[in-house]
């Protein structure tokens, strides 16, 4: 059932390609940012390994974009610098802040894919699976975060909530922009 100024389901699905995409992208630099200050640490391993998960996320999104023909968010320029930006100062602030960082990007993003995937067109199986899968690799993530020493973070509920609302202003802008 539809309700006045409900989106056509066609580009509400052009809607979070694009905001999946920015997140994705923002979360590679997330982990670049904290992998030039931690890329020495003992846990540089483990934000490798992460790393690496978003930036083969981000691949699969670039071919979603290129395929559909959906326009990227204008903002791309900022959440470059934005998210190397995050990761490097959470990083600055030792091990754990970078992990509590983690925490609160991805129980954002978990949140977020799951209210996609409740309101994702049936006819979208492909695209379906892939946030599934993806979603399963991102709450990963918060366990390693969490295995890891993120809730001793110094000002850990205040560091995640900042964080957390930041993803949340960012995915409402890159829907619409």
């Amino acid at each position: 059932m539809t309700f006045p100024g409900d989106i056509p389901e066609a580009q509400a699905t052009r809607r979070m390609i694009r905001v999946d995409h920015a997140g994705e992208y923002g979360a590679a630099r997330i982990y670049a940012g904290q992998l030039a200050v931690l890329g020495n640490s003992a846990k540089a391993p483990l934000l490798r390994h992460m790393r690496d998960q978003e930036q083969a996320h981000l691949k699969t999104f670039n071919g979603l974009i290129a395929d559909r023909r959906v326009r990227p968010t204008a903002l791309l320029p900022l959440w470059h610098i934005a998210g190397f930006a995050l990761g490097a100062i959470t990083a600055a602030m030792g091990e754990r802040a970078a992990m509590a960082c983690t925490v609160a990007v991805e129980e954002t993003i978990d949140a977020h894919y799951t209210d996609q995937l409740d309101r994702l067109p049936a006819s979208e199986t492909a695209l379906r699976e892939t946030l599934d899968s993806f979603r399963a690799e991102e709450r990963e993530h918060r366990d390693i975060a969490l295995d890891n020493q993120a809730e001793q973070a110094p000002g850990y509920r205040l560091l995640t909530a900042a964080i957390r609302t930041g993803c949340r202003v960012a995915i409402r802008l890159s829907e619409r922009l």
